[in-house]
């Protein structure tokens, strides 16, 4: 059995003995393998035949407008590698067709800048109270990915909840989300397995998702006794339709909310965490963010304007999701027969976008492996092609929640720089899994300032 990848028409066949692709996994990861094939396919649409799967590998900007803007309806979420997903987030807000229409329609107005302005003391509130505590535990390193996780729980419990979860019950929830994503590894790297067949994994999972379901179905019990009128995320669906035009029920109340945390928690928690990893590792972006922060917050509080005015943060923000992309890959599901830039794509074929590659095609991104914040100014953002730079998706099903991460991201970084001075206990090292986080955990020490 060969692993053969397959170029456009005017390359020449790449042929790839499967031995050789294992022997690269054990050798430089799974990461490794993923960074030599954009070597390879330098932003061509590219073929892995891995047995009875052969997804194709999409990386250049154009392909992706096709896919994801020009016919957008022939490329939706049905990929098998979603099958995986929509165990654990369902078939609304994650997935795909008209109920996902009716979760989005319900969530698009809990995303407003509206919204996020009415919510914007409480986010703030919420971050100065978890800075205050991490200022107990100053001198001693601190995890990382716990703390930043910690700190977006306690963002997301009033935005998401309406403050519904009891303490401690968040940490909970996180760990379980966590572990049921990492979990579904084995799941979506073999989707052509039938799901009768046991696989490592299956068993974390089903343990996390009882876990989930014994924190979450007593918070929809209690809103719904107390007839909530907030407008917080659950308040919002439950008030909701589905494409039946019925009320959801509780378990697609519950797959939606879960969607929403794997996005608005772990997902921003691990990108928080490669924030703190760039800054320290670029100590000349760390000065000048750190002056930013001095100048424009100072002594006094943190307020909602102070987001537009971090203007070199927000740059920064954007050029760690460019080398990390969190959502490092993304699977579309061709409908029908097509042709991309002249590669016959075959009805029901996968396609995997992956922005982690995109982010790193130099005709985009010179010298794309060098940590630049000012790729982000005005003038280069408004020349590049738009669809050069996706850490959130883009077309239809691009994540809602990114003026909220903006936003609340901004404010953990100003919130935390006022109050200390931030190092890296040792080096870090980025791993594939179901998203783009730290193989070891980060440890951070903080000092008073």
């Amino acid at each position: 059995m060969t692993a053969t990848v397959e170029a456009g028409p005017a390359d020449r066949l790449h042929s790839v003995p499967l031995r050789r692709v294992v022997g690269q996994v054990r050798r430089a990861g799974p990461l490794g393998l993923l960074d030599g094939l954009g070597d390879r396919a330098r932003g061509q649409i590219v073929r892995l035949n891995l047995g009875p799967f052969r997804p194709f590998l999409v990386t250049h900007p154009d392909h992706l407008q096709h896919i994801l803007r020009t016919h957008a309806a022939d490329y939706p979420r049905g990929a098998a590698m979603w099958s995986a997903l929509g165990r654990l987030t369902g078939k609304g807000i994650g997935g795909e067709g008209a109920q996902w229409h009716a979760s989005r329609e319900i969530l698009q107005t809990a995303f407003s800048a509206g919204y996020l302005k009415s919510m914007s003391d409480q986010m703030i509130d919420s971050i100065t109270g978890a800075v205050d505590d991490l200022a107990a535990r100053a001198g001693q390193p601190i995890d990382a990915g716990i703390e930043m996780t910690r700190v977006v729980q306690r963002v997301v419990d009033p935005v998401f909840f309406g403050s519904l979860i009891p303490d401690g019950e968040g940490d909970r929830l996180g760990e379980a989300v966590a572990t049921a994503m990492g979990s579904l590894l084995w799941r979506m790297a073999m989707p052509f397995v039938p799901h009768a067949i046991p696989m490592p994994g299956d068993r974390p999972f089903k343990r996390a998702t009882r876990t989930v379901n014994e924190i979450l179905r007593p918070v929809l019990a209690q809103a719904r006794r107390e007839q909530r009128d907030g407008a917080d995320i659950v308040t919002k669906l439950m008030r909701g339709t589905g494409a039946d035009g019925q009320p959801l029920t509780d378990d697609q109340i519950c797959e939606d909310i879960v969607a929403l945390f794997v996005a608005g928690s772990e997902s921003s928690a691990i990108a928080l965490t490669w924030i703190w990893v760039s800054l320290i590792e670029h100590q000349d972006v760390y000065e000048r963010v750190r002056a930013e922060v001095d100048a424009v917050v100072g002594d006094g509080p943190l307020r909602r304007e102070h987001v537009r005015e971090l203007a070199y943060t927000q740059m920064v923000l954007r050029e760690v999701l460019r080398i990390y992309s969190v959502g490092w890959a993304v699977p579309r599901m061709a409908t029908k027969d097509d042709v991309i830039d002249g590669v016959e794509i075959p009805a029901g074929s996968t396609l995997v976008i992956t922005p982690y590659l995109t982010h790193r095609l130099e005709e985009f991104w010179p010298d794309p492996l060098r940590f630049d914040p000012d790729r982000f100014t005005r003038e280069q953002v408004r020349a590049r092609h738009p669809l050069a730079y996706m850490p959130f998706g883009n077309g239809a099903h691009q994540c809602l929640g990114e003026a909220f991460f903006h936003q609340e991201a901004a404010l953990i970084v100003a919130g935390m720089l006022r109050r200390f001075d931030v190092a890296l206990a040792g080096p870090v090292a980025p791993k594939l899994s179901l998203t783009l986080q730290p193989r070891e955990p980060v440890e951070l020490v903080l000092t008073p300032r």
